[in-house]
């Protein structure tokens, strides 16, 4: 098994978080795992990616040239990312925020209002978990189980009260990618 994975969006959004809580549970569940991330040099509202690559076999190399999944929470990660994804793959975006038209027709488009999502269940800062829930959805990375115990797990002492907002964004998520057509 290999699955690769590019998260990315503003800094603040959580892309940084949700790959790197994607890596604690591939980590937890015995898989190998790499995550790299990368950030601009404004805390907030900078851009921020990671990359994050689970596999059953060492990994040769950290580094993804041409992501088959990428998670991209606003407009300006769309238009790098869609760019450089391999034929085939699957591109997940915040349609809430990435307002332009996808227009590869050679990968699986899930176009997901995370963002509305979020703020309907209380918090903006629940993006992040609504995105990986669409991710575990369209793909066969990790069960949504492994995620929430990553959460219990892994998630700072200082958003513990957001644990089960968390949890709920996740399976909204996966509920909403799974009611929603993917298209190519």
């Amino acid at each position: 098994m290999y699955f690769d994975v590019i998260f990315s969006g503003f800094g603040g959004q959580g892309a940084l978080f949700a790959g790197q809580l994607l890596a604690y549970a591939a980590m937890d569940s015995g898989l190998q795992v790499t995550w790299i991330p990368s950030y601009g040099p404004e805390m907030r509202g900078g851009t921020a990616h990671c990359t994050v690559v689970i596999a059953d076999e060492e990994i040769g190399s950290p580094l993804v040239a041409h992501p088959s999944h990428v998670v991209a929470l606003n407009n300006p990660s769309l238009e790098k990312y869609e760019l450089l994804m391999i034929p085939q793959g699957r591109l997940i975006y915040n349609v809430s925020l990435a307002v332009r038209n996808v227009t590869r027709e050679d990968i699986a488009v899930i176009p997901i209002p995370a963002s509305n999502v979020a703020d309907e269940l209380g918090s903006p800062r629940l993006l992040n978990m609504v995105m990986m829930g669409a991710l575990l959805a369209c793909s066969d990375v990790l069960p949504a189980a492994a995620i929430e115990r990553a959460l219990d797990e892994h998630l700072p002492a200082r958003h513990r009260d957001l644990l089960e907002l968390n949890k709920s964004a996740l399976w909204r998520g996966i509920e909403l990618a799974q009611t929603i057509p993917a298209y190519v």
